[in-house]
């Protein structure tokens, strides 16, 4: 669920309604932003697990700065993964991960941006526009939980093969991280990636199908949730509505 900037008293009441709503166990955000000036300053993920009563959250930088002004990549001081053990206070944006069920230990996959940008149809006063956007370095976010479960997040390139190559590399990830019952592996996201065929690959389900963006016509899927093990007759769709604060659709499942 991408959380644009929303610093206004009626962002925030928008904000609260759907995390309210969607009353989940586990929420993955993309497009968030870390004390930056244009979203009042806050620590967005935070807000959200605060709003959700959950303990568990973790920011993912992508770009220190804002990616629609000055921004750079990540240096080797930069923290690559915030807690609420350690803030530094240096704005940022990227993806995050909130959870009500405790975390075990959390881990990062890191991708270098795309050598080119592409047009892209963006959203503004309701209308669609073009422009010409610059790609930023992408990562993914895993969070191993106490009940067994790895979630992983991510918001992957908007340019093509690029969004491609990036997913099948979390696919690879995947087996190297701690968890030990192959059936508990769910991969979430905006992926960017427009063909369901694409993304699911030969050895992966995915357990929603929603037509997302934009939210206020919905016209493609570009979020998904990926399990190899989980069977779809243990799935529930939770059909969600516009919340307002986001030009895509929240996707939301119940695994039994």
């Amino acid at each position: 669920m991408p959380i644009p900037p929303s610093p206004t008293a009626n962002g925030s009441a928008l904000l609260g309604r759907a995390i309210m709503d969607l009353d989940s166990d586990v929420i993955g955000l993309q497009e968030v932003d870390y004390y930056l000036e244009r979203s009042g300053a806050e620590n967005q993920v935070e807000r959200v697990a605060k709003l959700l009563g959950a303990k568990s959250w973790a920011f993912a930088p992508s770009v220190l700065g804002s990616p629609d002004a000055k921004w750079r990549k990540l240096s080797r001081d930069d923290a690559a993964i915030i807690t609420s053990v350690d803030q530094p206070r240096t704005p940022s944006y990227g993806i995050g991960l909130v959870s009500k069920i405790p975390v075990v230990s959390w881990h990062r996959l890191e991708f270098k941006a795309a050598p080119v940008g592409m047009p892209m149809v963006i959203p503004e006063n309701g209308k669609m526009k073009l422009f010409y956007m610059r790609d930023h370095p992408r990562s993914a976010i895993a969070a191993v939980l106490e009940n067994g479960w790895l979630v992983i997040n991510t918001h992957l390139s908007f340019v093509p093969i690029y969004s491609f190559v990036q997913l099948l590399a979390i696919k690879r990830w995947v087996k190297r991280l701690p968890v030990q019952d192959k059936a508990k592996i769910v991969v979430m996201g905006d992926l960017n990636i427009p063909v369901s065929l694409f993304v699911r690959g030969i050895a992966w389900n995915s357990l929603a199908k929603q037509k997302g963006y934009p939210s206020w016509q919905p016209k493609i899927q570009l979020d998904y949730l990926l399990s190899q093990k989980v069977a779809s007759e243990d799935v529930v769709y939770v059909e969600t509505a516009r919340s307002g604060i986001s030009d895509h659709l929240p996707l939301s499942v119940d695994i039994d």
